[in-house]
């Protein structure tokens, strides 16, 4: 008798979720930051260098001068500001969604050192004797031209410097008069009045000839001003002087315009990717396939949420973290629903299926999603800051995941299981009721795939042969093509400009060495109508060039162009960390599936994962595609999926020896490592499908920002499948194999591993 009370729960349930997304997913999704790369701006780090040799860079120094940045940016009205202080006496600073980034550029950097001098080069007064926020911008009475006003702490004090300067005679063999008062920004002690005096552009602010003693307390400072630039200048004195002096060592600057393209286009690859996945998951599961629809539903709601929550920072690879998320989130659906069609088959009730299903497949998913955790964590203690966000985006979505793909599907599933109504109903889980055995005469479910049994171990030789000789044309490409290393790894600059029309490499090339005298060492045209430009340089663009360059491009396209420098400090940094991420990534991988399996498990599953990330290394040297930082983050996702979805398979093996209790030589061990892979092989089809679909719309329809890391993780994808399959589970099989007739392998219960022991 169907309890039809459940399904009435199941239906309530999905309503209530149903109208809590609806009625709230627009404030969630409004309130969420967006990262520098989806709504434009810039960031810097800069390297903190004493102002003299006396001067020691402490912590109280990095923090005074994070407090004077932080006035400097709340004069610009820069809501979404993160100013930082990092290992190494640095500061990395993030503004968001600011206009004109290069006024913003001068305000941070500049020392902002006020002194008024003679033209001798004297000192008479400095920034400390202003009266702090006096500065303002004004308009000249006499001739309406923009001037800074200001006002000295000590009226009595300005009227004697003015006095000494008026009464100063005149030297003949000077061309400028000696009663004049130098206002100096930053003054340099290697220049002087007499090198700058008649210059269109002199290094001091002004020159104002003093006549007579003034006894007001009130400066006018008259320049060449406009009305924009009179206001900076006001603002950086009103801001204070920094206690430091400030260098770049790396920066990228994003157009609004690049960033609001990058999010639209990459959504609506999310868009099409997800939905190909849930129409893959009613289409091949049916009815649980639908009930995975519903749990992924809520669990993309759920990462939003909790990212909004936990204020996060969404950049353009979280976005790509999130739906890839999905593909992976839906793995531990496809291995329960797997483990249900198995025990339907076995001749099960849907009740007993069901629960067994469960319970064999939680440990398998708890395993898999952990090592995928190491690597997003490595990845995030290692990342630069649009890494992190991919990183902290994936760590976000394996715990997520967890919650909803777990729980919350067995839930559903089981209010359906328990009111009786999928009792006789096996096509409802995708499986036929020819291919279910009559399980009181104790027959056997042969594992089959397209209904047929296949002996990948004996045709082990073949894929380590496949393998050699893949590695061994990598190689080769490597020592000949070597990578196409991008400034993150080389330093440098890359400059791209995004026009509203086709764009022309040579004509930009052309633009840029006529225009700016720089010389690109190269430029790559991209975009779906050939409408962006990269343009990459060996050498550091200086803050005015990349401003003139930034001015140039806007007024030709209306577009702010995307500018990144790299120093050749960080981007030797940059590479260190990138090798320490896999390397401990490895290693926390290895301790783990010791613990958890053995070091034979351990070792092969890493020299899987490796195979994987040296197949992305050398199709990258082949296709010259950019190798930057991204492609790391890439690599360290496909480093936990590989291990992921070996895993998967030694837990099989590891569950078949426990139930063989004993196994005494080669062939019954080839044949526990072949039915396990036969097991196995759907599920691993099936998840690295709605991965892929995931990867591969952002491939094409995403932000071109992202195509390589696209690539890479479609490549990675696809070796790591492979690997999981034919590679690692042969692997251990040969090694586990050579001495098993001497010492047969037998199921031992420990406490901490519960694993097969020798």
């Amino acid at each position: 008798m169907v309890k039809r009370g459940r399904i009435v729960a199941f239906f309530l349930v999905l309503i209530l979720l149903a109208a809590t997304i609806g009625t709230t997913i627009t404030g969630v999704t409004k309130d969420i930051r967006l990262g520098l790369d989806l709504q434009g701006g810039f960031e810097i780090l800069y390297d903190v260098e004493p102002l003299d040799d006396s001067q020691e860079v402490n912590r109280q120094v990095l923090e005074a001068t994070v407090e004077a940045l932080n006035r400097r940016v709340n004069t610009l009205g820069i809501s979404e500001t993160n100013i930082a202080i990092e290992d190494g006496g640095r500061i990395r600073v993030q503004l968001a969604g600011i206009e004109d980034q290069q006024q913003a550029r001068e305000l941070l950097s500049t020392t902002a050192e006020l002194s008024f001098r003679g033209v001798d080069g004297k000192e008479y007064m400095n920034g400390t004797d202003i009266k702090e926020g006096s500065a303002q911008q004004s308009f000249n009475p006499d001739n309406n031209n923009p001037i800074v006003t200001l006002e000295v702490k000590s009226a009595s004090e300005f009227y004697d410097v003015t006095q000494e300067i008026a009464n100063k005679e005149q030297d003949p063999s000077t061309p400028y008069p000696e009663n004049l008062l130098a206002i100096w920004m930053d003054y340099d002690e290697d220049s002087s009045f007499a090198d700058e005096y008649g210059k269109e552009d002199p290094g001091y602010i002004s020159a104002p000839a003093v006549d007579e003693a003034i006894r007001s307390n009130t400066v006018q400072i008259e320049g060449n001003f406009t009305v924009e630039s009179a206001k900076q200048l006001a603002d950086i004195l009103n801001a204070g002087s920094l206690p430091v002096n400030l260098e770049e060592t790396y920066s990228t600057s994003v157009g609004a315009q690049f960033g609001e393209q990058a999010m639209n286009k990459t959504i609506i690859a999310g868009a099409i990717g997800i939905a190909t996945i849930f129409l893959f998951m009613i289409a091949y599961y049916r009815f649980p396939g639908a009930i995975a629809v519903a749990t992924l539903s809520v669990y993309i709601y759920l990462i939003l949420l909790v990212f909004e929550l936990m204020n996060g920072v969404l950049t353009l690879p979280g976005i790509a973290a999130l739906i890839l998320g999905v593909g992976m989130a839906v793995d531990a659906n496809i291995i329960t629903y797997e483990r249900i069609k198995e025990e339907l088959k076995a001749g099960k009730s849907v009740m007993s299926a069901f629960k067994a299903g469960n319970k064999r497949s939680l440990a398998t998913i708890l395993d898999a999603n952990i090592t995928t955790l190491i690597a997003a964590t490595v990845l995030f203690i290692f990342g630069t800051s649009s890494v992190k966000g991919f990183a902290t985006m994936l760590i976000v979505s394996i715990l997520v995941s967890f919650i909803t793909a777990v729980y919350g599907s067995r839930l559903f599933l089981g209010l359906w299981v328990k009111s009786r109504f999928l009792n006789k109903r096996p096509k409802w889980f995708g499986v036929k009721p020819e291919d279910i055995q009559d399980i009181e005469e104790g027959e056997e479910v042969e594992p089959k795939v397209l209904g047929r049994q296949f002996d990948f171990v004996g045709l082990r030789k073949r894929f380590f042969t496949i393998s050699i000789v893949l590695i061994s044309a990598g190689i080769l490409a490597l020592a000949i093509f070597k990578l196409n290393l991008g400034i993150d790894f080389t330093s440098g600059s890359r400059v791209s400009i995004l026009a509203n029309e086709q764009i022309n490499a040579e004509q930009v090339e052309q633009t840029l060495e006529e225009e700016f005298n720089v010389k690109p060492k190269q430029v790559v045209i991209s975009g779906d109508n050939n409408e962006i430009a990269v343009a990459r340089f060996e050498s550091e663009l200086g803050k005015s060039k990349i401003g003139e360059i930034q001015s140039y491009y806007e007024e030709q396209y209306g577009n702010t162009p995307n500018v990144s420098t790299v120093s050749p400090v960080v981007g030797q940094e940059l590479a260190k960390n990138a090798a320490l991420a896999v390397l401990y990534a490895s290693i926390g991988i290895i301790i783990y599936v010791t613990i958890r399996f053995e070091f034979y498990f351990a070792l092969t599953a890493i020299i899987a994962l490796l195979h994987d990330a040296f197949f992305i290394i050398a199709l990258f040297s082949l296709t010259r595609l950019e190798f930057d930082i991204t492609i790391i983050a890439a690599i360290l996702t496909i480093v936990g999926y590989s291990v992921n979805d070996t895993i998967v398979t030694f837990d099989r093996i590891r569950e078949n020896l426990k139930m063989k209790k004993k196994v005494k030589s080669f062939k019954e061990l080839a044949k526990v490592v072949n039915d396990s892979l036969m097991q196995t092989l759907a599920r691993s089809i099936n998840t690295v499908l709605t991965v892929i679909f995931a990867a591969v719309m952002l491939l094409f329809f995403g932000a071109s920002s992202i195509t390589n890391f696209s690539f890479a993780l479609v490549v990675g994808l696809l070796a790591g499948t492979y690997s999981s399959l034919f590679i690692a589970s042969q692997l251990w099989l040969v090694w586990r194999g050579k001495n098993i007739k001497d010492k047969p392998i037998q199921f031992v219960k420990k406490k901490n591993t519960g694993g097969p022991q020798v």
